[in-house]
Order: C-alpha cells, then structure tokens, then sequence
C-alpha cells in the first residue's frame, strides 16, 4: 500500500506545493491536485514536477467535459514529461452542479465521454493518427460544419505511451465501467466497511470484462489522519466536508454523493443534512451529520486504532491511503504510517 496525500487547494497553492514538498522526504508516495472552481490543477501539477523528485504527481479530477480529449491527452503528456515518468490523471464527470454551473456546459452522457476520453488518450499517447466519431469528432465533418481538419497524431513523443487513467466514480455503472477499463479508482467519501455492499457487484461485473494485461484496479482513498489519544476530537473537522457533498453538490434527486450516504445506510440523515444545507442552514447540517460517519472514513485516534482503521482499507481493496494529515507535524504522521504499510 502506498501514502498519498491531497493538495489543499483552498489554500496558496505555491505555499501548499512546497509543504507537500516536505512530505517527499517523509515517503510520501504521492499527491493528488484537485481543481474543482479553484486554480486549475494541471499549472499546480506543473509545479510540483520542479519542486519534487520521486513522488506522483496526480490530477484529481480533471472533468471530462471543459477540456477536449485531445487536450487532456496533451495535458497529461506534457506533465509526465516535466516529471521525467510520474503523472497520475484523474479523470470524472463531475456533476450538474460544477459543470452546468461553473462550465456552463450540458451535462449529458457522462459514462460515454468518460470511456471515450480514456480511449482517445491512450490512442494519442502511442501516436495513432486519430480519425474518431463519437460525442467528439477527430476531425470535425464537413456536416458538422468541418472545413479543413484531417487527422492528425500527436506532435511530441510522450515519457510513457500509457500515463495511468484513474476516475472518480461513485454510481454502480460508472463504477463497472471503471473497474472495466481504468488503472485506478477515485472513491470519495470512502467506508470501507461498507463498501463491498455498494459496490461490490458492479465492481466484480467491471473487473470480468477487464482486459488482464491491464493488472489489477488501484484504489486511492482516505481522509483525515491524525494520531495520538486527542486524536479523534479532530474527527468531527471532517463533518463539513461530509455536510457540503452530501448536502449542497446537487439539487434533490441529483446528488451523487447523497446517493451513496442513502447506499452506506445513512437515508434519513442524507434527508435531513441535504434539506438543512439547501436551506443555507450549513451549521445545523454539519451537525446532522452522524458520528459514525466521522469515524468511519477518518484515520483519528490513539496508534492502535489508527492501524485497525488503515487495515480495514487495506482489506476493502485500497492500495494507496490518500490521507490529510492534521497536527504540528505532517511530516512525522506521514513517516509514522509509511512505516506501517
């Protein structure tokens, strides 16, 4: 198993780069770069390439919808570049809310630009001359009002013709799909307990189709890390986060994350967090959220409660623990755990 870390990207991204610098020198295994409506990841990335020797460098997730398939291939070949072998794409859908709201753009056929963006990016990494018609033409037809375009293969010759394709997927289908094609699974808001009953089947009916020369699905998840017999007060700063998907990414009916804390077996509090959040009543939902929650996808307590926690992860398939570690030395809780995988 390996250690990696999120970048906090509500913070100074240079300054919050150069602290995840420091984790290097720790074990760090890795750092993944969100962007969601923040600073766009990828110039991050670019960055951290500089600042860093030996760790991955992830994207996590670059949305299938505003960029082209083309461009994130592009994105990913240049990254891996500057990183000399190191680049990690995450690839989603996202949701309505981020892409209708933030893009502007429909949000429509998810799975299918999804698989075809994957699809697309290998062929431009090995330096196919790319003639595709799907969701997205290469290149646009005269019926679609192309004029001059002919295919093309990619300019520059890519560090490695595959860059490992994670998603983050939560639904069952777009779980079998990633399961089915991907190099890794992005799970967010992660119990492990209880992930075999969510996902369990559509992962088994992915893996069935997965080509073996493929290797297993890595699986990336985690949260907060914190150690030591106070530790586990620092559990209840991951209500927020829980409150803030399960309760504001999406309308009613159209929240991935509610679904999958209704599937975890918490229905009434995903009612009641979500209903609470729309409301603008964000305290009152972060203090619905249940307690059990908090635990059970956090990594805070006394040392011998934090190993069970990182077994059980172990155990519901996870081979890199994506922590946040909290206290007044990152560094040491990343080498603490490094020593225990």
């Amino acid at each position: 198993m390996k250690i990696a870390t999120p970048l906090q990207y509500a913070d100074n991204p240079r300054t919050a780069a150069d602290e995840v610098a420091k984790l290097e020198a720790a074990g760090l295994d890795a750092v993944w770069v969100a962007e969601a409506y923040g600073f766009d990841s990828p110039t991050v990335m670019g960055y951290l390439a500089a600042r860093t020797e030996r760790m991955q460098i992830g994207a996590a997730i670059l949305n299938v919808y505003s960029r082209t398939p083309a461009l994130i291939a592009q994105t990913g070949a240049g990254l891996d570049v500057l990183s000399e072998g190191r680049a990690l794409l995450g690839l989603g859908a996202s949701g309505p809310q981020m892409i209708e709201g933030w893009h502007g753009m429909p949000y429509d056929k998810p799975l299918g630009r999804t698989r075809e963006t994957i699809e697309l990016c290998r062929r431009i990494w090995r330096r196919e001359i790319i003639e595709h018609h799907g969701i997205t033409d290469m290149p646009l037809p005269a019926e679609k009002g192309g004029r001059l375009g002919k295919p093309l293969k990619m300019l520059n010759h890519p560090v490695r013709a595959e860059i490992p394709l994670y998603v983050a997927a939560l639904g069952p289908a777009n779980v079998r799909m990633t399961a089915e094609i991907a190099d890794g699974w992005l799970p967010h808001l992660f119990v492990p307990e209880k992930a075999k009953d969510v996902w369990g089947a559509a992962l088994a009916d992915g893996t069935a189709k997965r080509a073996p020369e493929r290797g297993p699905l890595e699986i990336s998840a985690g949260t907060l890390l914190a150690i030591g017999p106070d530790a586990a007060e620092i559990r209840e700063s991951v209500r927020p986060l829980i409150a803030l998907y399960i309760g504001g990414m999406g309308a009613k009916g159209k929240n991935f994350y509610n679904d999958v804390a209704r599937a975890y077996g918490y229905e009434e509090a995903a009612e009641k967090v979500q209903d609470l959040y729309l409301a603008g009543r964000k305290r009152e939902a972060e203090a619905a959220v249940p307690a059990e929650f908090c635990e059970l996808v956090s990594l805070c307590g006394p040392e011998g409660y934090v190993r069970e926690r990182i077994e059980a992860f172990r155990e519901a398939g996870v081979t890199m623990l994506n922590v946040t570690p909290v206290g007044p030395d990152p560094a040491r809780l990343i080498a603490q755990v490094k020593s225990w995988l």
